[in-house]
């Protein structure tokens, strides 16, 4: 299975992009996870792309398609993949069409989660992560037991620059002018599937399973 997720951030793919990944024994490779990594480390790279994240900027194509391509050469692609976070405008579905034409391993599908832009608002900016180790809790929807404490190891939680509302709307701003538009770019390839993003975790997932076996058998 080689597939693509899509669909505004706060909808829930990385998320899904980790059940699925697991579901399909296929790596689930996030843009996201390495460029968190990056910013970690204060890397070259970490910096320039966390000037745009903290603005609810994408960042740009030239620091992510290679990246993309050199991932997509290592053995564990080898029988399938999952991006996600990728491609996120249409030059870089066309960058990512090349190379994988290049190897004759077409996409067998592209998955598009839908969710309402006043939920999304809800979801990401209720968001607290763990300063020290990482973890993801919500003021809502995921409590931890102690306010602002985090339930494995105890440090302080914190609100990500890119998950205060006035970053979400605009990173929504961002998604509609340049992501959005490849949902009708791989519709007319014959590879959207579109699902709604509502309910729970388990419920979507086995959703999403059930859409990509009856789409790619």
């Amino acid at each position: 299975m080689r597939l693509v997720l899509v669909g505004p951030p706060g909808a829930g793919k990385g998320t899904q992009a980790v059940h699925l990944a697991q579901h399909f024994a296929i790596p689930h490779i996030s843009t996201g996870d390495i460029f968190r990594s990056n910013i970690k480390g204060e890397t070259e790279l970490g910096l320039l792309a966390k000037s745009y994240m903290d603005k609810g900027e994408l960042v740009p194509d030239s620091v992510t398609n290679d990246m993309v391509a050199d991932r997509l050469t290592h053995p564990d692609t080898a029988n399938g993949f999952l991006l996600d976070g990728y491609p996120r405008n249409v030059d870089q579905a066309k960058f990512l069409d090349g190379v994988l034409a290049s190897r004759n391993i077409p996409l067998d599908a592209v998955l598009e989660f839908q969710l309402d832009n006043s939920e999304i608002v809800k979801r990401l900016s209720g968001r607290r992560v763990c300063k020290n180790c990482g973890a993801t809790f919500h003021i809502t929807l995921d409590k931890p037991k102690r306010d602002g404490i985090c339930d494995k190891c105890q440090s302080e939680l914190y609100q990500r620059e890119d998950d205060k509302e006035e970053v979400i709307k605009r990173r929504l701003e961002v998604y509609a002018e340049q992501t959005a538009p490849i949902v009708s770019f791989y519709r007319e390839e014959g590879l959207l599937i579109s699902m709604s993003a509502e309910g729970e975790v388990e419920e979507i997932t086995q959703r999403a399973i059930s859409a990509l076996k009856t789409a790619v058998s």
